[in-house]
């Protein structure tokens, strides 16, 4: 079972987070991408952008921040903050 937390936070403190859930048979990537969709969806947000330094963060953490430079439209938090929590 794949697993996704996913958190918005402004001045560290949690708004809001949201886990998801995905046990299909699609690559990690996939999982990825559409686990963030979801997230995205629930927190009524435009899906962020990744960037070169989010791309590596998440390779080597299995966490990713998106801040407000990866979003198109402005946010009213820090930070989107999603990990991978199980696998």
């Amino acid at each position: 079972m794949f697993r996704l937390w996913g958190k918005e936070m402004k001045d560290n403190h949690m708004l809001r987070d949201i886990v998801i859930e995905d046990a299909s048979d699609d690559t990690r990537t996939h999982k990825i991408f559409h686990a963030l969709d979801q997230i995205c969806y629930a927190f009524d947000l435009s899906t962020p952008i990744w960037l070169d330094a989010t791309i590596e963060d998440f390779k080597r953490h299995d966490k990713a921040r998106f801040y407000p430079d990866n979003f198109v439209d402005t946010i009213d938090f820090d930070y989107l903050e999603i990990q991978v929590i199980e696998e």
